[in-house]
């Protein structure tokens, strides 16, 4: 779906413009186009965010946008709603969202902004922001739902220029690859904005590469671009067994997010990830702080801890866990959702190709294969990430009152972002999602009769409040 075209020389730049309430969330604007996200929406997000910028002492920004139909129309409109505050706008064209970051925190530009729908289905799209090399989100995306709907705009004669930084983009990733054993990899970009970055990457790593979905198409033609989700990578898992690879790597649709799949083509969960990057991380930084987000299993923690790192438990979204690594001065975090931030030698900012060749690298410079990795682990049995849904007005009631309950019969209770109850030798977790109308879910035990105890309590407390609870 494209947007509908937009020309703004018919806007009255004195006239307020509302947003549809659904669409300024947590971390970012995200609607369905053409219902509500429109062109008109991106021009007044380009002069509030504009704004926004210019009163923080911007003067030049980025613009890049992904593989959607609809997501050329929507960056015009924002540019052009950008250049009408007075500020230099660099279209840097489509790419991944970390090509977009790469521009914003290592070139001449204050900031940028992302025109992506990110793993969301082809009808959806939106806009994610970036000022002086940190994410903007919580109550700064709020603050632009009340510049436009004040119109309280700068105004300027601004300009918009194209640039190309793909072929800087690719250096830049390829500047960290290491070790000279050569592997067999399967890759995915699932047809999204990864793809041409993924391909041009492969051409120059050692080794034989598998491609798979390099060709971006907005309509995904082959399966939803979200490799947290283990329906996505079936196609991968296939090729690996058929090809005999050491590992199987995917992207999601804007390509922050990093899947991988071992050479028995078993899913390395996010946390797994995390784990795995943290102690290559502290070999160079022995005692730092690692963060991981509340969904990760208690045993990541533990095994950060043994191996000489200060593990910390942090709220999920990937916004807050950059905040936190900055405010820390920490080197890496991840989330079980598969964003991973290194500051450990790179930016501070989530790039699942990077990762990728993080992890390339620790394989083609070690003898541990990935597939020794994973059978390391403890044998812990858990269910994935699980959603129910439940409207955005009663979401953060439902969790409140069930923190209460559990604080009431003695639990022990984690309230960091949700409620994480640890109890029947495992935990379970119950939060709000900051992205869609749903409560998320988690639950993990050393064997399945516990793993059982656990659902059902999870599911008693669900019902109690009248919400059907998942097929755990």
């Amino acid at each position: 779906m494209r947007a509908a075209p937009f020309d703004p020389r018919a806007v009255d730049p004195a006239a307020p413009h509302r947003f549809d309430p659904t669409v300024l969330r947590e971390y970012d604007v995200r609607g369905i186009v053409g219902e509500s996200i429109t062109a008109a929406d991106a021009y007044a997000l380009g002069r509030a965010f504009g704004t926004f910028a210019r009163r923080r002492g911007a003067r030049a920004l980025a613009v890049g946008y992904d593989g959607r139909h609809s997501s050329p129309d929507l960056a015009a409109a924002l540019a052009a709603g950008l250049a009408a505050c007075g500020l230099r706008v660099a279209t840097i064209g489509r790419g991944p969202t970390p090509m977009l970051y790469f521009a914003a925190y290592t070139l001449d530009f204050d900031g940028g902004v992302m025109i992506t729908g990110s793993h969301n289905p082809p009808d959806f799209n939106g806009f994610k922001f970036v000022l002086d090399k940190a994410s903007v989100f919580g109550p700064d995306i709020q603050e632009l739902g009340r510049l436009a709907a004040a119109a309280d705009y700068d105004s300027g004669d601004g300009e918009v220029r194209g640039i190309s930084v793909f072929d800087a983009y690719v250096e830049r990733i390829l500047q960290d690859v290491a070790g000279g054993k050569r592997l067999k990899v399967a890759w995915d970009a699932g047809n999204g904005a990864m793809g041409e970055a993924m391909a041009a990457l492969t051409q120059r790593l050692p080794g034989e590469h598998f491609l798979l979905n390099e060709t971006i198409d907005g309509d995904f033609p082959n399966h939803h671009p979200d490799p947290t989700v283990a329906e996505n990578l079936k196609q991968l898992q296939e090729v690996v067994l058929r090809e005999g690879c050491d590992l199987g790597i995917a992207f999601d649709g804007d390509g922050d997010r990093l899947g991988l799949v071992d050479s028995r083509a078993r899913v390395v969960w996010g946390d797994q990830i995390l784990l795995f990057l943290a102690r290559d991380v502290l070999k160079r930084h022995p005692g730092a702080t690692i963060i991981g987000d509340v969904k990760c299993s208690d045993t990541v923690f533990e095994a950060i801890a043994a191996a000489g790192g200060r593990p910390l438990m942090w709220k999920t979204g990937h916004s807050v866990i950059k905040a936190k690594m900055k405010e820390l001065g920490a080197p890496f975090a991840g989330e079980m959702a598969a964003h991973f931030v290194f500051a450990d030698g790179f930016d501070g900012y989530d790039d699942g190709l990077y990762a990728a060749v993080r992890v390339l690298s620790i394989l083609q410079s070690g003898e541990e294969t990935l597939a020794e990795f994973r059978d390391s682990l403890p044998p812990l049995v858990n269910t994935p990430e699980l959603r129910v849904p439940c409207p955005d007005a009663r979401k953060q009631a439902v969790v409140a009152e069930v923190k209460a309950r559990v604080r009431a019969r003695g639990a022990e209770v984690i309230d960091i972002d949700g409620v994480r109850v640890r109890e029947g030798g495992g935990w379970w977790l119950l939060r709000a999602s900051n992205t869609e109308d749903a409560l998320t879910l988690r639950c993990e035990a050393p064997d399945a009769p516990r793993l059982k105890a656990l659902t059902d309590r999870l599911a008693e407390e669900l019902r109690i409040r009248g919400l059907e609870p998942p097929a755990f």
